[in-house]
């Protein structure tokens, strides 16, 4: 029961308290770079969901029987970029044949998922929460969740905004970092949810 409630926890906590954009600060590039419209952000979201969960899924694997049998540890990281790079290149040629108008509506910042410090992030939390696989793979969605939820909401507020008159100085990024800093504070209203949680549930 409490390995249950755990899992809850997890799901809870990455998608609104430890949001992977808006409280650690992971998947910058795209989070401003790929927010003017909703429905450009919201496939980037899907995007990177997809590759978060396959490459926390790979890495996990590669870490617990290769790397950790072997004694290769301190090939983490470049292991880690090579498996999620090669990722990356599967899912843009999918999304060239199949998607053509998503992948010229993401075009450039494509490929930008290679270096996504989000991806890269979340991979190494996951082996270092020492989580054991169905957590890793429920961390990393609800995670990729949390990426979205935040892509979107913080989209939708720049196309409102858009139809508003700002003064010249404060349109484009300076306005787009301030509703971030914005967004990420309300996003602080859930810092106290997981400890109330656990008194809560026992935990």
């Amino acid at each position: 029961m409490d390995y249950v409630l755990n899992l809850f926890l997890i799901v809870i906590t990455a998608i609104f308290v430890n949001n992977i954009v808006l409280a650690q600060f992971l998947g910058i590039c795209p989070f401003l770079g790929v927010s003017k419209k909703i429905e450009t952000a919201s496939g980037m979201g899907l995007a990177v969901t997809a590759v978060l969960v396959v490459a926390t899924l790979v890495t996990f694997i590669i870490q617990k029987y290769v790397l950790d049998v072997f004694g290769l540890g301190y090939l983490q990281t470049i292991v880690f970029i090579l498996v999620i790079a090669s990722l990356v290149q599967m899912i843009e040629i999918v999304l060239k044949h199949s998607m053509p108008s998503l992948y010229q509506a993401l075009g450039v910042f494509l490929p930008l998922i290679t270096t996504n410090c989000c991806i890269l992030g979340v991979a190494i939390l996951v082996i270092q929460k020492d989580y054991d696989l169905l957590q890793a793979l429920i961390f990393s969605t609800s995670t990729a969740a949390g990426f979205w939820l935040a892509m979107v909401v913080f989209a939708g507020l720049r196309e409102q905004m858009s139809l508003i008159e700002t003064p010249k100085a404060m349109r484009g990024v300076p306005l787009a970092l301030i509703t971030a800093g914005l967004l990420a504070m309300a996003f602080m209203g859930f810092s106290g949810v997981d400890m109330g949680l656990r008194t809560f549930l026992g935990l």
